[in-house]
């Protein structure tokens, strides 16, 4: 059995600035719901990013693990929050279904990471399906 080499680009929780900016807000009433939800994903959400699939880990108590491959990603789409220092993430998969990563530290150059395993993974699928067929 051979085992092939995943490189992390990525392994870790969402942004501090997330929790922190959120904590501030949690003074008000109005607040309250979004603290909550920051101290949830500081305790529970993971994120892993290599060099063959994209795994977050979530939910109540860290119990839902989901897995993407690159070849499944159609689309990726960020915003910016926190002044650009973290971002939320959605990854449009090609049977429609979406990955949601909040509150991803460094986001720009993971977003840049993803997308070139998508072009590189693109071009070698291409590369297959034109083999053989050399004028």
């Amino acid at each position: 059995m051979t085992s092939i080499q995943e490189d992390v680009q990525y392994d870790g929780g969402p942004a501090r600035g997330d929790l922190i900016f959120n904590l501030l807000l949690g003074v008000t009433v109005i607040g309250l719901p979004f603290t909550i939800g920051a101290v949830v994903r500081a305790l529970w959400l993971r994120f892993r990013i290599t060099s063959r699939r994209i795994s977050v880990t979530g939910g109540w108590m860290g119990k839902d693990k989901t897995q993407v491959v690159y070849s499944q990603i159609s689309e990726v789409r960020t915003v910016p929050r926190g002044f650009g220092a973290w971002g939320d993430m959605v990854l449009v998969l090609k049977d429609g279904a979406r990955l949601e990563l909040r509150s991803m530290p460094r986001f720009r150059e993971v977003e840049a990471y993803i997308l070139e395993r998508i072009n590189s993974r693109a071009a070698k699928a291409k590369e297959k399906s034109t083999e053989g067929f050399a004028a």
